[in-house]
């Protein structure tokens, strides 16, 4: 990857915030399953 000149801090915010946004993701699907499978 000679061609990426991208600093090192953004590719890591990057990382962190799909990391995040992914956390989340499963979080809000995870309660919705509960709210649905809830007797």
């Amino acid at each position: 990857m000679a061609g990426d000149q991208t600093p090192l801090w953004r590719r890591l915010l990057w990382f962190a915030g799909l990391w995040i946004s992914g956390v989340l993701a499963v979080g809000v699907i995870a309660y919705l399953l509960r709210l649905l499978l809830a007797p």
